[in-house]
């Protein structure tokens, strides 16, 4: 028996700060002499030391871990370990188990052994994993009493845990009376500011630290995407690459991720070159973003090809690709691609509904659309959410069942919002009802009462039926409450430099040479039938001045300045702040035409692929 003990490399792995370590047992041979003793009779604590199961506790493997944890309880009934095997355990357990961390140092306590830094470490790992800062706080008291305030790593502990508890007026207190920072130190307050969207603090910070690691840069560029600030982001980015300093994996990441949200291509372009060139791409979420980004680019091709050549894909990648062929108005192959997930066995999550119900509805997939939304919940267990909801009163609308998608809502379990009244609205104008468009109505404003863009799809209704005075009536309406339109943007990226267009405006630099290409587009558009839609211009004057005022819309602008700048056959690709107007987009499924370009333009609700005079969205946005 005893050769088979001694036989066992059993020893303890220090922790990593530590000078030296040794083979640990694998899981498998402290298993064969468990069950060897189980056989012969003999107790447990008799021939497994503390420290073998200190070595177990070690592993990685939850399992492991876990079968190791039952045998330090058995094990601790009649002995008691030294310092270091309660410090390896702790170690562990503050991953796999924080709770039973915060218990055994208890105990620790309780039987009167001295701590040491490694112990109020793993400890304060603990606490920052359950949110105990009580306990947190009283280990920082005990390493005040012990001494142990030159230590810069168990500091930077401390301060992590008080930012992970959000307690920042004692983490700001800490960190401003350290005796020692490093660009640790600097690097956990910067991060949680930008995690609680505090980014004026967190730059403050940054700018006064006195050296920046590449973590310092991500943190706050990361930070700046998550409060919607995608300009800032990049601005910090670029000056990041000025700095010299080179980005990581997360880096990319958080760059990729505001290059969508701007439509910045050429940037996005260049990251993903320098991605495959750092092998990032072997990153499961770097290629989701390159995805993500390509698809809200308007390059929903190339986001095919990311995906076709990713060797390893989770729910996100299949639900971002399936999602971006349904935005651009590629259903059938959105349906398609969803088959080959459900091949591969990868279950569909809420947001992989979300793309298949807006490929449905694009499609006027009705019976589709509703088995998916059954199936959802019958079959995979989902609650459906408000996207949900409002893709059905969508595709019911769109298919021209309007009562029924205002019964839907009324029977909603969950509050509807804009975008499930919007839904209705959208489908009221299209089949021009009016009583559903001012029921619609009638909520939305109670929602979101200062919306200019509602106003002028009821105004539309009510003009497209003739009613005249009523559409007169919407706009006294808006005046009255003070309703502003909102001013129409749009941009256009060419060789790296975004140009905005400002609907009205005439600011551009090469404003005289675009009205001149205008009016040669205009006069080729009327001899193909082109008649200005003046209903869409909610303003008091007459036809022609609203025909001026529609000739100057941004997005008009904008694709004329591109068929300037570019060369034949290249595609252009406009973000537009509002919905594109009914006007301008009979205008560009001309513009398509008669110049052989295809147009991608970005809006508020989805995009427009205009190519051969036809635009993706088949006339319903």
């Amino acid at each position: 028996m005893s050769s088979f003990t001694l036989s066992l490399p059993l020893t303890v792995q220090p922790h990593h700060r530590s000078s030296s370590a040794s083979s640990p047992a694998s899981p498998s041979q402290l298993k064969q002499l468990h069950a060897h003793l189980l056989k012969a009779g003999i107790p447990l604590s008799s021939a497994v030391s503390l420290s073998d199961v200190a070595s177990l506790c070690g592993v990685s493997d939850a399992a492991s871990f876990s079968y190791a944890r039952s045998l330090f309880r058995h094990c601790y009934s009649s002995t008691t370990p030294e310092l270091i095997l309660w410090n390896s355990c702790l170690n562990a357990l503050s991953s796999f188990s924080p709770s039973d961390a915060l218990l055994l140092f208890s105990r620790l306590r309780f039987a009167d052994i001295l701590p040491d830094t490694f112990t109020c470490s793993f400890t304060l790992k603990a606490c920052s994993r359950t949110s105990s800062l009580s306990l947190g706080m009283a280990v920082h008291a005990l390493i005040e009493k012990l001494g142990f305030q030159v230590d810069v790593f168990l500091l930077n502990t401390l301060l992590h845990m008080y930012c992970r508890c959000e307690s920042m007026i004692d983490a700001r207190r800490m960190f401003e009376t350290m005796p020692l920072r490093d660009v640790v130190t600097w690097n956990i307050l910067i991060t949680q500011y930008t995690k609680l969207g505090v980014m004026e603090i967190a730059r403050e910070l940054f700018e006064v630290m006195p050296e920046r690691s590449v973590r310092s840069w991500t943190a706050l560029i990361a930070g700046y995407v998550q409060c919607g600030q995608p300009k800032e982001a990049i601005q910090l980015f670029q000056e990041m690459e000025n700095a010299g300093c080179q980005p990581n994996e997360v880096t990319v990441v958080a760059v990729l991720a505001a290059c969508a949200d701007l439509g910045a291509l050429d940037l996005g372009e260049r990251l993903c070159k320098y991605a495959e060139s750092c092998g990032f791409l072997k990153n499961v979420r770097v290629c989701n973003t390159l995805i993500d980004m390509y698809i809200k680019c308007g390059c929903v091709d190339i986001a095919r090809n990311v995906f076709d050549g990713m060797t390893e894909r989770t729910v996100v990648s299949w639900s971002a690709m399936i999602g971006g062929h349904a935005m651009h108005g590629q259903g059938e192959e959105a349906l398609e691609l969803f088959a080959k997930m459900d091949e591969t066995g990868i279950r569909p999550n809420s947001v992989t509904f979300v793309g298949l119900l807006h490929a449905c509805s694009h499609m006027g997939l009705l019976d589709e659309g509703r088995r998916f939304f059954t199936s959802m919940i019958e079959d995979y267990g989902l609650v459906p959410e408000i996207e949900h909801y409002g893709c059905m009163v969508d595709l019911l609308s769109r298919a021209g069942l309007l009562e029924e998608a205002h019964e839907f809502i009324r029977k909603m379990p969950v509050e509807p919002n804009g975008v499930v009244w919007g839904a209705l609205l959208g489908g009221a104008r299209v089949h021009k009802d009016i009583k559903m468009g001012e029921e619609a109505i009638k909520h939305l404003v109670k929602l979101d009462p200062s919306n200019d863009g509602y106003y002028v799809v009821l105004s539309n209704i009510y003009a497209d039926a003739g009613h005249f005075d009523a559409a007169a009536q919407v706009r006294r309406l808006m005046r009255d409450q003070g309703v502003k339109k909102t001013p129409g943007w749009s941009t256009i990226t060419i060789n790296n430099v975004t140009h905005e267009f400002v609907a009205g405006e005439s600011k551009h630099p090469q404003t005289e040479e675009i009205y001149k290409k205008w009016d040669e587009l205009l006069h080729e558009m009327k001899l193909r039938g082109y008649v200005p839609d003046s209903s869409v211009v909610l303003l008091d004057m007459d036809e022609a001045e609203k025909e001026h005022v529609l000739y100057r819309h941004s997005e008009k602008l904008a694709v004329v300045f591109g068929l300037m700048n570019t060369p034949p056959g290249t595609t252009i690709k406009i973000m537009k702040n509002l919905r594109v107007c009914s006007d301008c987009h009979v205008a560009l499924k001309l513009i398509s035409e008669i110049t052989d370009r295809q147009i991608v333009v970005r809006d508020r609700n989805r995009f427009h692929s205009f190519k051969n005079g036809t635009c993706s969205c088949r006339d319903y946005w």
